[in-house]
C-alpha cells in the first residue's frame, strides 16, 4: 500500500486556515448567501454547469494569483472544481496568498 502512496501521491490537506467540507455543509454554508464562490476549472467546464453565484478562475489560467488578489482575503473562500483535485492544490495556493478562511468541497461538484 505504502509502494502506492509513493507513486500516485496521498497529501492531504493539513491546515488551521483550509478546511475541507462535505457536499451538505458546503451548501449549508454557500446556498443563497453572498459570499466569495469560487469555481476553479476551466471556462468550459463551467459553461456546462456550476453552482448558482459561482465565479470562475481558471486554476490553470495565467490569471489566476491575479484575480485572487482583488478578492478580499480576510473574507471566507469556497472553492470547488469537478473532482476535488485542483480545489486542493488552489487551496494550497491561495493559503499562501494570505486567505485566512478557506472551505473546500470534498470530491467537487460532481459530489455536489
Amino acid at each position: 500500500m505504502s509502494f502506492f502512496k509513493t507513486l500516485f501521491g496521498s497529501k492531504t490537506v493539513e491546515s488551521d486556515v483550509i478546511k475541507v467540507l462535505s457536499s451538505y455543509d458546503f451548501r449549508a454554508q454557500t446556498e443563497n448567501k453572498n459570499i466569495q464562490l469560487i469555481d476553479v476549472r476551466t471556462p468550459n467546464e463551467f459553461k456546462s454547469g456550476h453552482i448558482k453565484g459561482a465565479k470562475n478562475i481558471d486554476f490553470f489560467s495565467g490569471k489566476f494569483s491575479a484575480e485572487f488578489i482583488k478578492l478580499n482575503t480576510d473574507s471566507p473562500v469556497y472553492v470547488y472544481c469537478r473532482s476535488g483535485s485542483r480545489s486542493k492544490q488552489a487551496s494550497v495556493k491561495i493559503e499562501a496568498m494570505g486567505f485566512t478562511q478557506v472551505y473546500d468541497l470534498k470530491g467537487g461538484i460532481t459530489n455536489y
